[in-house]
């Protein structure tokens, strides 16, 4: 397993505290210091069962100056907003929990947190 963090985010720190207190095996990405590109972002998008959309953060001022709230949301523009994510690790939603199963969460909730701690495979 592997979560995607922003230490300053308290929602990656609780998502954290909870793995560590459910004594879960999983490894940090600090994702801003070590920016997916944009397989990596397609590849957990996949996982996600998400659009680059679903999984940005548009208040962001990066988001405003990129005007991506006008951006289309179709296949036309998936690439685009796949782009401004790698470009603009701050536009990406965290946590991120790549469960061992092959499929991810946004864990921002105790739910998605423990969900992907159930998705464990032995």
């Amino acid at each position: 397993m592997e979560i995607w963090i922003n230490p300053a985010c308290s929602k990656c720190r609780s998502a954290i505290s909870l793995l560590d207190a459910e004594g879960a095996e999983y490894t940090v990405r600090r994702y801003l210091e070590d920016v997916p590109d944009t397989d990596e972002i397609r590849a957990v998008l996949d996982q996600l069962g998400l659009e680059p959309w679903d999984i940005t953060r548009t208040g962001e001022a990066v988001a405003g100056e990129l005007g991506l709230k006008e951006w289309p949301r179709d296949e036309s523009a998936r690439d685009r907003w796949i782009a401004a994510l790698a470009g603009h690790p701050t536009l990406i939603q965290r946590p991120i929990i790549t469960a061992d199963d092959g499929t991810a969460l946004v864990a921002r909730s105790e739910d998605a947190v423990h969900e992907a701690i159930s998705r464990r495979t032995d």
